[in-house]
């Protein structure tokens, strides 16, 4: 009789094909960027920018206005002028008087314009010539910006010609002035202008650049230490991120980061654990293999002893020899590679589920009773191993729970086998009167190492069955509502090829 043996492949050298593929993928990852500017030289280059920026808004239409403020003024002195002059009879002003009034308006002529009729009403001893006009009646800001910085870059003894709004019916009043002492005043306000400015910009932009930086820079850069130690040492729990609390967006980052680290730092304590498990496995692996081949060798030896009660269990204890040799493989082989995909056939599953009763070991007499619901004529298109595997593991996880509440009782204590076929599909339940399953354990059910619900479970049994289901193109669920658990299988039948039927068909005609 052929005999399944283990591979001599282990999991000490899976795990090192894994580790050297992770050192490869390392490898192969983009390198770090390098670290240029941080964020706080950035954020205080852009402060310094930004005061520079407030700086000339705060300049420009201080210093025109300055201009404007210093012309009216002397406009305004000029047309009291104009009014003592134009009430005085003609040559009665004193020279005296003349030179204090021109004085006071800070020019060197006086003109008042009425109508038609332009009117010199005073003057100094040689009227200077005019080098610029400016017209005070019609001023814009940028034109009155461009304006002060001529001043400001203006010639000395420039002179003058100012036009503003007349007194009483008059059109204009103008005046004659040197801009030497408005270029010179204006100077003097740049200057203070500018250092008060540059003070209130600094203050400004430094409580900015504090908010900021405690605000934004100081958790980024939290944010940025913290991945970097995670990413030297995954495995380690404690440079997971401690969220602070806060209820911006920073503090959703540091939530979701923390979540994110924690999720990868579980499923590399699972891979750890998987690696630990499949060295482990390795080990017993060839005391193992050799413990089986002596077992094979007595149960020959028994098919050839004439009791008739020796004959009758022989067979079975052959083929559950060969099953816990194919279980070890499939044990080996869960943490390496998929299930081989399957070897379909016309399986009669009520003789299938009465082969998991006797491997369970829940005869007649066993204090927990096993149900074959399953008619005898249903047929499921199915690998008979895989199938069997997936009954067996599901039989067993109901046989644990009830066992934990012995003394136990056939009558209340019961694994029971269903199936119907729905069309194309085999529909298989498997069902026990036992506890239930808890809610902490359905949401990782089929996931190995998640779903087990005693002490001392590993779990892989659902993950296994759910693997093997998925194979047939099936699905496996928990059903709810039930007494007890009851898991629910769907095997559909293969689809029919006709076009392959076809042909074989032409090929034997």
């Amino acid at each position: 009789m052929p005999r399944e043996t283990l591979p001599d492949q282990t999991q000490d050298a899976e795990a090192k094909a894994l580790a050297a593929r992770r050192r490869a993928d390392l490898e192969l990852a983009a390198p770090a960027p390098s670290r240029g500017v941080g964020l706080s030289g950035k954020l205080l280059m852009l402060t310094a920018i930004f005061v520079m920026v407030a700086e000339i808004l705060i300049f420009l239409p201080s210093v025109a206005t300055y201009r404007i403020s210093w012309l009216d003024d002397r406009l305004a002195s000029a047309r009291t002028a104009a009014l003592v002059l134009e009430a005085a009879p003609t040559g009665m002003v004193p020279e005296a008087l003349m030179r204090e009034l021109l004085n006071s308006a800070g020019a060197q002529a006086v003109a008042l314009k009425t109508g038609t009729t332009r009117r010199l009403l005073a003057v100094s001893e040689q009227p200077p010539e005019v080098d610029v006009t400016v017209d005070m009646r019609e001023r814009t800001l940028m034109g009155s910006i461009g304006d002060a910085f001529d001043t400001l870059f203006a010639r000395d003894g420039r002179i003058l010609r100012v036009m503003g709004t007349a007194p009483r019916a008059g059109d204009f009043v103008e005046i004659v002035l040197d801009e030497t002492p408005l270029r010179r005043a204006m100077l003097r306000f740049s200057k203070t202008i500018i250092l008060l400015s540059l003070l209130i910009s600094c203050i400004t932009g430094a409580l900015v650049y504090l908010t900021l930086h405690l605000m934004f820079v100081r958790p980024m850069a939290r944010l940025t230490s913290t991945m970097i130690a995670f990413r030297e040492n995954p495995e380690d729990l404690s440079r997971v991120i401690v969220p602070s609390g806060r209820k911006d967006e920073v503090g959703v980052a540091e939530y979701e980061l923390q979540t994110m680290q924690q999720s990868l730092h579980d499923t590399l304590a699972q891979r750890s654990r998987l690696a630990a498990l499949g060295l482990a496995v390795s080990k017993i692996n060839h005391d193992l293999r050799n413990l089986l081949a002596s077992a094979q060798l007595f149960s020959d030896r028994l098919a050839d002893v004439p009791d008739p009660t020796v004959q009758r269990f022989a067979p079975k204890m052959i083929q559950a020899l060969d099953r816990a040799i194919a279980f070890c493989q499939s044990t080996l082989s869960y943490g390496r590679a998929h299930e081989a995909p399957p070897q379909r056939a016309a399986v009669r599953l009520a003789a299938l589920a009465d082969e998991v009763r006797d491997t369970m070991g829940l005869g007649f007499e066993a204090r927990i009773a096993f149900i074959n619901g399953v008619p005898e004529e249903l047929v499921v298109d199915a690998d008979p191993d895989h199938l069997f595997r997936v009954l067996l593991n599901i039989g067993r996880n109901a046989q644990q729970a009830l066992e934990a509440r012995a003394p136990n009782d056939p009558v209340r204590d019961q694994v029971r086998v269903g199936a119907r076929r729905e069309g194309t599909v085999v529909v298989i339940e498997v069902s026990d009167t036992g506890p239930g399953i808890p809610d902490r354990a359905r949401a990782h059910l089929f996931e190995a190492f998640q779903g087990s619900t005693r002490p001392g479970g590993t779990g892989l049994g659902l993950a296994i069955a759910s693997e093997l289901v998925r194979a047939h193109g099936g699905t496996i669920a928990l059903a709810d509502g039930t007494l007890g658990a009851t898991f629910q299988i769907t095997i559909p039948d293969r689809p029919i090829d006709l076009a392959a039927i076809r042909k074989s068909q032409r090929r034997r005609a």
